[in-house]
């Protein structure tokens, strides 16, 4: 790479893991590395379970310190969570984590106030029982949010510890069910209908927006030197691992695969008919204008989960002995709200499996091919659902993030589809989290150079779908004669 070369240190903090990666961007090329990576482990606590927050601020200090001297920071994350600060600025607690069950049931109360239908035609956001408008329905009886004076989502948290300055960045803000998706602003209306004080939130920051220096004391503790620029990106992880999709063009979908699968495609416009609602796809924010509408897919954290529950076996002989196992045996629901809670995965797979009729399947093995199966099946209906809904055809599916390294997933996926499948890049999100702070500087023009960019620097797979298709409408109709 040439003398013009900058250095980006990205934050990306996933479900089960934070990584500090530097990108070194310059006229001829992009480069990265990872400096640290650290566990993300949540806390169940009496109360319930918690974000060690304060563990993952440590692990972005240790990598922003093994990172060395870096031009810009920039940090996204997961969705919808948040921490609560009270006058003085100090964090009210653990973040409530949300797979904590204290949203169930919550949203019929809020629809009581705002019909979904409604709310939907409002916001374009799909039904999850997490997002931030029904945690903060559910937070309205609990003691700490009377004393709260700002609510700061998880990126702009730890952006508000490294720089003292607060804000609330867009793409991560769209997707708390309180943002037009149409003006790219809060709701109003539906915030005063449902009694939420839009004024705890920090003013909004568009990906790109300066966030502040890195305070003294952060300084002090990295060995860097400042002047360090903290540069807004797109926070939520997805919205940075779509800007790193390695598209030409319009016609393609994506699916960022990882503890979640968000499969869909990338619009000028948001998608608010009723049969849109009624699909629970949802319409996000990204970058320059773009919606993301997609569908949330439970993912990857299913096999995780039974990973975890088998005592971590060996992972590539794991899908050999899967890649043997006969296709489509046996499939279920991967967007059921059944899988979302830790625990008992591979039992409760099976459980789904016998109260189905279907075969059930019993070694890891088996119960492996079943997921990758009905990951694939998800996708397939996902990207078709898209497609039909927002009157966008598309030619091939790009898969980024974690799951690229799963050929197995991927082959199945392009089958499933019908469509060829191109992998790549693995660290979509800390690439995208790269490209926004390089565009800051000048390096990059617009999201279409750096797609450019990737598409001549990232490594890329491509998969040819195969087999026969009618296969794949047999394991759909099994799902929806249930």
């Amino acid at each position: 790479m040439s003398a013009a070369v900058k250095s980006y240190a990205a934050v990306d903090l996933g479900a089960s893991s934070g990584r500090v990666m530097v990108g070194r961007v310059g006229p001829d090329g992009l480069e990265l590395t990872e400096a640290h990576r650290f566990p993300n482990r949540p806390v169940r606590v009496p109360e319930g379970l918690r974000w060690d927050v304060l563990g993952l601020y440590a692990g972005v200090l240790e990598g922003l310190r093994a990172a060395g001297q870096v031009d810009s920071v920039g940090i996204d994350s997961w969705a919808v969570d948040y921490g609560l600060l009270d006058a003085d600025g100090a964090l009210l607690g653990n973040p409530v984590h949300y797979r904590d069950p204290r949203t169930e049931g919550v949203a019929e109360k809020v629809w009581a106030t705002v019909p979904a239908e409604e709310l939907y035609a409002a916001t374009g956001l799909q039904y999850a029982p997490f997002n931030t408008l029904y945690q903060l329905a559910a937070a309205r009886s609990s003691a700490q949010l009377p004393y709260a004076k700002r609510l700061l989502l998880i990126p702009d948290l730890l952006t508000y510890w490294l720089t003292g300055e607060q804000g609330t960045e867009l793409t991560n803000a769209s997707t708390t069910q309180l943002i037009d998706p149409r003006t790219r602003d809060w709701s109003h209306d539906i915030a005063s209908r449902l009694g939420i004080d839009l004024g705890l939130f920090a003013p909004l920051r568009q990906p790109g927006d300066p966030a502040g220096l890195l305070r003294g004391e952060v300084l002090e503790e990295t060995g860097l030197s400042g002047p360090v620029p903290v540069t807004a990106v797109g926070s939520h992880d997805t919205a940075s691992a779509v800007a790193a999709v390695p598209a030409g063009g319009e016609r393609f979908a994506y699916i960022c695969t990882g503890t979640w699968s968000l499969a869909g495609l990338e619009l000028g416009a948001p998608v608010l008919t009723e049969e849109s609602r009624a699909a629970n796809f949802t319409n996000e924010l990204g970058l320059d204008g773009t919606v993301r509408y997609l569908r949330n897919i439970m993912g990857l954290w299913l096999l995780q989960e039974c990973v975890r529950a088998w005592g971590v076996p060996d992972l590539g002989a794991l899908l050999l002995d899967a890649s043997k196992v006969p296709a489509l045996r046996s499939v279920v629901d991967a967007g059921d709200a059944a899988f979302l809670a830790p625990g008992r995965m591979p039992e409760r797979i099976a459980e789904a499996c016998r109260a189905s009729g279907q075969p059930v399947p019993e070694s890891p093995a088996e119960i492996t091919r079943c997921i990758l199966d009905s990951l694939a099946l998800a996708h397939r209906r996902a990207i078709a659902e898209a497609q039909r809904l927002a009157d966008h055809p598309v030619d091939v599916v790009h898969v980024v993030g974690g799951g690229t390294r799963n050929a197995l997933l991927c082959q199945l996926t392009a089958d499933a589809c019908g469509l060829p499948v191109v992998a790549g890049p693995t660290e979509a999100a800390a690439l995208g989290n790269v490209l926004v702070q390089a565009r800051s500087h000048g390096l990059v023009e617009d999201l279409a150079d750096g797609r450019r960019l990737l598409t001549r620097t990232q490594p890329l797979t491509r998969y040819e779908p195969r087999g026969d298709a009618a296969r794949w409408d047999e394991a759909e109709a099994r799902l929806t004669r249930r």
